[in-house]
């Protein structure tokens, strides 16, 4: 990432602040970083900035397109350009609702625009509104989409595993449509440990239960760590992944190889 100028959205915590940083410790030269929390990116500009890279944070609300533009021309302004796009933005059902009522029957058809207007409409504003800015790039400009093993298989979770599966598509269209200018790529983790896992295991029954069961298909047998998914995100927004576009690479502790659970 060396000399970059990077926008990581949904770095205020788990996979996008470690993307943020080790965006930073790769040597690229501005890290923005946007979330809606104000005390989260207070904590991320501050772990950037240790990792070497100047750090620059938007408070913003994705969910309103005004909001996206805006954070695009803020970000560029404050870089003095754009050359990797990381959307990393996302919520889940189970963040606005019950587990049991997280199903195609049951959401409420709020929760639904809510995890639609957040996972994938953002992504194709942000990507929208940054592409003259990436296209003018001459550092090797690519965009990087966080999708999800949700999104490659059935889950329970109705909204967020369509929303992934759009994510994935919309990184294909876009690696064509802005083919040969700028790579886009997406990646999807499996069960890693975030805080927002952390909620969904804490909101369990039995915690100790449902962390199991999140790792169960792993085939390393164990909950991910953000910085795991980090240096993947980054890698497909180098130069090392030149040659690489239109790409989701799982990042899932083997979750996709197999149909099984552990015992």
């Amino acid at each position: 990432m060396q000399d970059k100028r990077v926008l990581v959205t949904g770095g205020g915590s788990g996979i996008g602040r470690a993307i943020a940083v080790e965006a930073a410790a790769q040597g690229a030269e501005t890290v923005v970083v946007a979330d809606i929390s104000a005390e989260l990116l207070a904590e991320t500009e501050a772990l950037v900035a240790a990792a070497g890279a100047k750090s620059v944070v938007l408070r913003v609300d994705v969910s309103e397109s005004d909001q996206v533009r805006s954070m695009i021309d803020d970000a560029v302004a404050a870089a003095g350009g754009l050359d990797t796009l990381v959307n990393n933005v996302g919520v889940i059902d189970t963040g606005f609702v019950h587990a049991d009522r997280a199903n195609v029957v049951d959401l409420a058809e709020d929760v639904w625009d809510a995890v639609m207007t957040i996972n994938v409409r953002s992504m194709w504003l942000a990507t929208k509104y940054a592409a003259p800015q990436l296209r003018t790039s001459d550092r090797g400009p690519s965009i990087v989409n966080a999708a999800s093993v949700s999104g490659m298989m059935g889950y329970r979770t109705a909204a967020y595993s369509v929303s992934k599966a759009a994510v994935i598509q919309l990184t294909k269209v876009t690696a064509i449509n802005l083919a040969n200018e700028v790579r886009c790529n997406s990646f999807s983790p499996g069960s890693f440990r975030t805080s927002m896992s952390q909620r969904h295991i804490d909101a369990a029954a039995d915690p100790i239960e449902q962390e199991r069961n999140m790792s169960g298909a792993h085939l390393i047998p164990r909950l991910g760590d953000p910085v795991e998914a980090a240096r993947v995100a980054c890698f497909l927004g180098s130069d090392a992944a030149s040659f690489i576009t239109g790409a989701n690479v799982p990042v899932d502790g083997g979750t996709m190889a197999w149909r099984g659970l552990r015992a």
